[in-house]
């Protein structure tokens, strides 16, 4: 990779590929089911993601307006609608990381994104300071869900 631009890009997508991996490769009924004390599950965390990616580079970086930049939290755990397919929701991040790689494309690192309710009164972030944050909150999530896939059938690793 020949730039830090090329790098936020390859190491996102590693880590959608990672998550989707992980989760396409559960049993249909660990999906809607925690195996944790915190109670979240496996498309809970991949609904999670997508809405992450939605809220940093659309509605904060590029300062969009989004109907529900909070959409994927329900009374203060995150939440999936039953009738929300595992199809559905790849095709939600999948379509996302679309989005976020235009922005990323279109834009310098070092540009500061817009003023908006995201940011809470404060100044908003370079979008490379965003990119690290993106970075580290996949590969928190993505650790997390290693754990619970290890519970599930004992496999480990990438």
């Amino acid at each position: 990779m020949g730039s830090r631009r090329e790098v936020f890009l390859g190491y996102l997508d590693f880590y959608r590929t990672k998550l989707l991996d992980k989760v396409n490769g559960l049993p249909g009924n660990e999906l809607r089911h925690s195996r944790l004390p915190s109670g979240w599950t496996p498309v809970e965390l991949l609904r999670h993601l997508t809405f992450v990616e939605m809220r940093w580079v659309e509605w904060g970086f590029e300062g969009r307006a989004v109907a529900a930049p909070w959409g994927d939290t329900r009374e203060g755990r995150w939440y999936v609608p039953a009738e929300e397919s595992l199809s559905q929701l790849t095709t939600a991040l999948v379509t996302q990381g679309e989005r976020t790689r235009a922005v990323i494309e279109s834009h310098d690192l070092e540009e500061i994104g817009q003023p908006g309710p995201r940011w809470d009164g404060s100044d908003p972030p370079t979008l490379e300071r965003i990119l690290f944050h993106l970075l580290q909150e996949y590969a928190r999530h993505v650790g997390h869900l290693d754990i619970v896939v290890e519970l599930v059938d004992g496999s480990v690793g990438e």
